[in-house]
């Protein structure tokens, strides 16, 4: 089980009306509101991590200005009730579900829906036990590290195993009803997976669907983000491609994408561990007169060292992504 904590999350301070009913022509500055919240800089966090997912990105918006107006609401006495905002992200691995989840859990404290603001994601392991009376405290457990924050349950589908007549999972899903219903102005649980699983989960377990308000798909990235994320990824470590190392590299891209057990953004990172495993190990035996521009430097030989380069040569391992 992971656990994230945001850094230095700014508290909101509480704002409320004195006195009797606001008249109807009380002014509200809603750009004001949004600016005190810091929200932009979460927004921005976004943009700069995450390549492409304009889609993801406007709907995580949207949501920052339905709470955004809610909160003026409460603020001239007008009649409000607490949104639904459990969430569902659907998608391959690698495609920034993880790093979403974590930036919702900031906006939704910035904008005062839970307290903590901390995200804490687990897995079908986490939560079911392996025998009669474990899984109930597992569970609970789990979701009283989570209240305040956002639970991320990745790979949700696995919570239910009909084919199994001793499985506990139903357990853990019930658990998790009662209290994504009862405690939803104080908690968001994301469910994550492969579309087509998550699918047959909900079919499987309606109830878990009618609580869920917002779908959100990740699709996979073309091979010009993937370039992107690549070089954002160099740049967040002070290294640069050469200009030869920049087109092995998108060769390289190319016939990745083409292999099994491709993982996006996930494979890319891993691809750019090796060359600099590589290059470390280059510049260790070659010249000893070395510069700050060579230390920062990813040549073409550091790329097409890559097993992906050999013809007919299938990446077996999910693990290494090489």
């Amino acid at each position: 089980m992971q656990e994230v904590n945001p850094e230095d999350l700014p508290e909101n301070q509480e704002a409320g009306p004195s006195g009797g009913e606001p008249p109807d022509d009380t002014p509200i500055d809603l750009e004001a509101e949004f600016h005190a919240s810091n929200v932009q800089e979460v927004l921005d966090k976004l943009d700069h991590e995450l390549v492409g997912l304009e889609p993801v990105k406007q709907r995580i918006r949207e949501i920052a200005a339905l709470l955004l107006v809610d909160r003026a609401r409460k603020q001239m006495q007008l009649t409000t009730e607490t949104p639904t905002l459990h969430m569902c992200f659907t998608g391959n691995p690698g495609t920034g579900k993880t790093t979403v989840a974590m930036r919702m859990a900031e906006i939704l404290h910035r904008l005062e829906y839970v307290r903590q603001g901390h995200l804490v994601a687990v897995t079908r392991d986490d939560l079911v036990g392996q025998y009669i009376g474990h899984t109930a405290p597992k569970t609970k457990e789990v979701l009283k590290k989570a209240m305040g924050g956002v639970l991320f349950i990745d790979e949700a589908y696995y919570l239910y195993r009909p084919e199994n007549e001793r499985d506990y999972g139903q357990e853990a899903i019930e658990i998790l009803l009662q209290v994504m219903e009862d405690n939803r102005d104080d908690l968001v649980v994301i469910l994550a997976g492969y579309a087509d699983k998550m699918d047959r989960f909900f079919q499987s377990n309606p109830g878990m669907r009618s609580r869920i308000a917002h779908h959100l798909d990740f699709p996979d990235y073309s091979g010009g983000e993937l370039m992107e994320i690549a070089r954002i990824m160099l740049g967040d470590l002070n290294y640069d491609f050469s200009l030869e190392a920049e087109e092995a590299f998108q060769e390289y891209i190319e016939r990745r994408m083409a292999m099994p057990h491709f993982a996006n953004a996930r494979s890319i990172r891993n691809a750019i561990d090796r060359a600099r495993l590589r290059q470390a190990n280059r510049l260790f035996a070659g010249d000893t007169n070395l510069t700050k521009a060579d230390l920062k430097t990813i040549k073409a030989e550091d790329i097409r060292a890559s097993s992906v380069f050999e013809q007919g040569v299938p990446d077996a391992d999910p693990a290494m992504n090489r």
